[in-house]
């Protein structure tokens, strides 16, 4: 399994399109095996999805996230859990592995 968390300052991104970086976890028996950064193409409408999927990503935890990427998202078989904390990402990643990771609301309105 491949996650990507979208990151701004070292943290989770409050809005997916705003991100500066994708944090991407290769996860194996429940455990982190690799962990990378890589600064994402410049954002247009519809880009992440497609790029992150290219990716080999099952799963996008974020914060905000429009209804427009979520769709492409479930279109292209990628999880998504929005409303998760501003936190590190390892740290999401981790509580996402304890099965005690608690999504909120989704930041993000459009």
């Amino acid at each position: 399994m491949k996650i990507a968390i979208p990151t701004a300052g070292g943290v989770l991104c409050a809005h997916f399109g705003h991100c500066e970086q994708f944090y991407f976890a290769e996860i194996e028996n429940k455990k982190v095996i690799k962990e990378t950064f890589i600064t994402p193409p410049a954002h247009e409408p519809g880009l992440y999805p497609q790029w992150v999927k290219e990716q080999g990503c099952d799963l996008v935890i974020g914060g905000g996230m429009g209804q427009k990427a979520q769709d492409l998202f479930a279109q292209n078989q990628v999880s998504v859990i929005v409303g998760a904390n501003h936190e590190e990402p390892r740290k999401v990643i981790d509580t996402y592995l304890k099965g005690t990771l608690q999504a909120g609301s989704n930041s993000c309105d459009h």
